[in-house]
């Protein structure tokens, strides 16, 4: 197997995010469910935006949240995401570029606009997504190229893009790629949202071996196996994925593999201020724990760190160096 040339390579929706702080009444006036992911059309994202207050704006979106964190260890990183060629696609490039990640996938010149999350964050630091996917959904087989997949040691693929037929098959090319490489696939269910409408699909990636890795939360866990029973859910996952992690809040994570069952506590905090990036975060400590070799305890602690610094404050990109905070708690960088 060749020398990787990226440690972990993400493929996703490409989102700019717009943040901001409310609450319940707007949440209510707007017939939003708290906590949720809702896709929404450009009209609503312009009714939505109109009503906003001021807002917090940056580059986003899940697996994108989740390469920039591993950049931030001091990994090679590298992201396919479709944004247009509009002003707001040249803010995304510009910051993913930024982040030390490398971004190759070329603009569209036409065709819906470049994507928007607008992210409402209650006064108990839950957030309710509302996305626009404008040009993410674009995103099609020929944006995969065979050699930068090949040349990454883990192939990171997000849930939330698992909807247009093109980029389904996307995400099997890269797969199919990766592994005729010897490389890695690591699958992030998203939402239980997600994971409501393609169930079946998604546990036929993982029973066919399309994916190696998963990452869920407790809610994507109940909802893939139709269950309330955790230990009943973490049994099966256990059957149909070589490694599952599965993040439990404030109780830390599970990291589920044919070999055994291992618990990591979360890093502690001082104040919980906004969950968005939560996961994404924790996905990044994870897998850089594991291009590092560090074991499956040491990336669930990883994990935690990096997703314990990004609750803290708003935006779902860290704001200190991940590589200087594993090295203070002592963590294997």
């Amino acid at each position: 197997m060749a020398d990787a040339k990226y440690d972990v390579l993400g493929i996703g929706n490409a989102l700019f995010d717009v943040l901001v702080r409310t609450d319940e009444k707007f949440l209510a006036n707007h017939g939003m469910t708290k906590g949720s992911m809702a896709l929404i059309d450009e009209a609503r994202a312009a009714s939505i935006y109109r009503d906003m207050g001021p807002a917090t704006m940056m580059s986003g979106g899940s697996a994108a949240n989740t390469i920039v964190g591993i950049a931030g260890f001091g990994a090679r990183a590298a992201y396919v995401g479709k944004v247009k060629q509009d002003e707001i696609g040249g803010l995304y490039i510009h910051d993913i570029r930024a982040a030390g990640v490398a971004f190759d996938t070329r603009p569209a010149a036409d065709g819906p606009a470049t994507g928007c999350s607008y992210i409402l964050v209650t006064g108990d630091g839950e957030r309710t997504m509302n996305t626009y996917l404008g040009a993410a959904q674009e995103l099609v087989p020929s944006d995969i190229d065979p050699a930068e997949i090949a040349a990454a040691q883990i192939v990171y693929l997000e849930g939330y893009l698992w909807d247009p037929k093109d980029a389904k098959d996307a995400f099997v090319k890269a797969a199919t790629i990766a592994h005729g490489a010897g490389r890695q696939v690591a699958l992030t269910l998203s939402d239980a949202f997600c994971v409501d409408r393609y169930r079946d699909e998604f546990l036929d990636l993982m029973r066919k071996g399309t994916v190696d890795l998963v990452f869920a939360n407790e809610a994507e866990l109940h909802s893939l196996y139709r269950t309330s029973d955790f230990d009943a859910a973490l049994k099966e996952l256990r059957k149909d994925v070589k490694l599952g992690v599965v993040t439990r809040s404030e109780k830390g994570c599970v990291v589920a593999s044919r070999d055994g069952v291992v618990a990591v506590p979360a890093s502690p905090i001082n104040e919980l201020v906004d969950t968005t990036g939560a996961g994404d975060l924790f996905a990044a400590g994870f897998l850089f724990g594991l291009v590092r070799n560090a074991g499956y305890e040491n990336a669930g602690h990883l994990g935690a760190l990096a997703a314990a610094e990004v609750i803290q404050h708003i935006g779902a990109r860290p704001q200190v160096s991940l590589k200087e905070l594993a090295q203070q708690a002592g963590l294997p960088v």
